[in-house]
């Protein structure tokens, strides 16, 4: 490298050292940070790299000097982001099972680079992304931002809508036929995203998983839905589906022990209508989704749940319950 080039690039090559190379427990010192710049072709002098420091300072990074005579040195103080804040975001990434285990590592692998080498070491140490459920689909980064792209630009969206078959494999439904779709909003539910929007054909809103959608493309033809989705409200959409299965909506009472207010409070939030009924129980009254997923969801509460109104969603669920249990039987013959 020339020396004019690398006079020029020097404070570039400095700030790079001090962000890979340095924290609060690794200052560098003054002579190690020479040899570091000698790597990048740059020969300097103390006094200009005091001047140069001062200068990145000046423009706002946290360069502090540990005065220590064994093992002082200047560090990069603080960033962009804390230690704490990307193990968060690495966890998140983690947990994910939208995002592919390949995408997941190149991901982290990333949020490595927002810190120093030494801390990046501690991030590391949280990776376990090779046993996690995940995603095959490694285009989920693309539909998600072709769908904001559609929300943003107003437009409606088509895609094949994918399942699994017992090869293991994902295959279109409906004979590939592509889906025609206004999106509205995406939402993180049971670690799955969903997009939701509109549906003009069936003339109502629907959901489906990210993941399971094929490659996204936007047309021309302008959303529909706005007199629907005018007064959505997506939390309250999110509470009353389980599993993020439809089903028809219905203003149901259920009764649970005291000791399940937590489940419920998690379930349907604090807006809930919550009545006392004796010393041990009390009720709730909430709009849901009735479906065999809310039936299994009060079937796993046990003995401590019960559905009491209205009579045909306690009869559906007393015909789920023997169903399941003439299956069982059967099985057992």
């Amino acid at each position: 490298m020339a020396k004019s080039v690398g006079q020029k690039l020097k404070l570039l090559y400095l700030l790079k050292i001090l962000s890979e190379n340095t924290d609060e427990k690794h200052p560098m010192p003054m002579k190690r940070i020479l040899e570091e710049l000698s790597r990048y072709d740059i020969c300097a002098e103390r006094k200009t790299i005091y001047a140069d420091i001062e200068d990145l300072k000046q423009f706002g990074f946290d360069i502090l000097r540990n005065p220590s005579k064994t093992e002082g040195g200047y560090y990069l103080a603080s960033r962009e982001f804390e230690l704490p804040e990307l193990k968060l975001l690495v966890d998140a990434v983690q947990a994910s099972r939208f995002i592919t285990a390949k995408k997941s590592r190149e991901l982290i692998g990333k949020l490595e680079k927002l810190t120093g080498k030494h801390e990046a070491s501690r991030l590391q140490r949280q990776v376990y992304v090779a046993n996690r459920i995940k995603t095959s689909n490694e285009s989920i980064y693309y539909n998600v931002d072709n769908i904001h792209r559609g929300i943003q630009d107003n437009v409606q969206i088509t895609f094949q809508y994918m399942e699994w078959t017992l090869d293991k494999k994902m295959s279109p439904r409906k004979n590939g036929v592509k889906y025609q779709i206004s999106p509205w909003a995406l939402i993180w539910q049971d670690e799955n995203y969903y997009l939701v929007g509109f549906d003009e054909a069936e003339n109502k809103i629907k959901h489906y998983r990210v993941d399971k959608m094929g490659t996204i493309e936007l047309t021309a033809e302008k959303r529909k839905g706005t007199e629907s989705f005018s007064q959505f409200d997506l939390a309250k959409y999110t509470t009353k589906m389980f599993g993020m299965f439809g089903g028809e909506e219905r203003m149901v009472t259920m009764k649970f022990s005291n000791r399940l207010i937590g489940v419920v409070m998690d379930r349907f939030g604090t807006e809930a209508d919550i009545r006392k009924r004796d010393e041990e129980h009390f009720s709730v009254r909430i709009k849901v989704a009735v479906s065999g997923q809310f039936f299994g969801w009060i079937t796993g509460l046990g003995q401590e749940a019960s559905i009491l109104a209205p009579s045909e969603v306690v009869n559906e669920y007393e015909d789920y319950l023997e169903n399941i249990l003439k299956n069982l039987k059967k099985e057992k013959m």
